[in-house]
């Protein structure tokens, strides 16, 4: 299916790798120009921006001003806003293991930074009476796991969030969705600081075994893959869900085991 996104301007946030760079790479093939920042570059995001389409900027999304100085990097007007920045640590000691700045951090990025970078990009929307907000969410806003129990509370809170923006906002031209992925093949995940790295290194387990329990939970037995949650917020871009707006949509291989 054809998505044509040619004329817009998406912002990304947390573009250089994972979901957001598969993200970027399928907006920007959409025709979309596209500006995206995270805190360090990596060599694929880089290697997008040689034609111009894409603007990458380093910027600390977690600092109260980097969602806004972001939105400022696009102009006058985002016809796209793609919340995806976030990040999970495992808690393998449990809750009394989550200091009181392990919190703030964990809301700061998971909920604040959509928070701020939706704020920044609002007004011109409304102005404009036309706009797309889709957020990264993710399968523990309603599946809460203690072992990564402040991401959890601030997915919820982010889910809280998305729901009740769609319904001031819609009708005013805006729609507003969030995509909730269960556990996605990027560095989250499996990186050497990753969840099932920790977790291993908590409990003796080899990581690769850790990975591979987490994936037996769903029923197809595997992880998602980046491009595939990609493929889902792209589509909630573009006008082909132009009537799409206050829903979550999981991807999850079945992990999710109610309706």
């Amino acid at each position: 299916m054809d998505i044509d996104l040619a004329g817009r301007t998406a912002v990304v946030t947390g573009g250089s790798k994972g979901i957001g760079l598969a993200v970027v790479r399928q907006l920007a093939a959409g025709g979309a120009r596209v500006v995206t920042a995270a805190k360090s570059s990596s060599p694929e995001v880089e290697a997008l921006t040689s034609d111009g389409r894409v603007i990458f900027a380093e910027i600390d999304l977690a600092d109260p001003s980097g969602p806004a100085q972001l939105i400022a990097r696009a102009g006058d007007r985002v016809d796209i806003l793609v919340n995806n920045v976030g990040s999970a640590r495992a808690r393998p000691g449990g809750f009394l293991s989550i200091s009181e700045d392990d919190w703030l951090a964990s809301l700061n990025l998971n909920l604040m930074a959509a928070v701020r970078a939706t704020r920044a990009a609002l007004r011109g929307m409304l102005a404009a009476g036309a706009g797309v907000i889709v957020i990264t969410c993710s399968v523990n806003a309603r599946l809460p796991d203690p072992a990564v129990l402040d991401y959890s509370a601030a997915k919820a809170a982010l889910a809280g969030f998305a729901k009740a923006l769609s319904k001031e906002v819609g009708p005013r031209g805006i729609r507003v969705n969030t995509v909730s992925p269960g556990p996605v093949a990027t560095d989250l995940w499996l990186g050497s600081d990753g969840v099932a790295a920790t977790v291993g290194q908590a409990t003796g387990a080899d990581p690769g075994d850790v990975q591979g329990q987490a994936a037996a939970q769903s029923v197809t037995g595997r992880f998602s893959r980046s491009d595939e949650v990609a493929d889902l917020i792209v589509y909630l871009a573009s006008d082909r869900a132009a009537n799409i707006t206050g829903s979550d949509f999981v991807i999850d291989g079945g992990l999710i085991p109610t309706l």
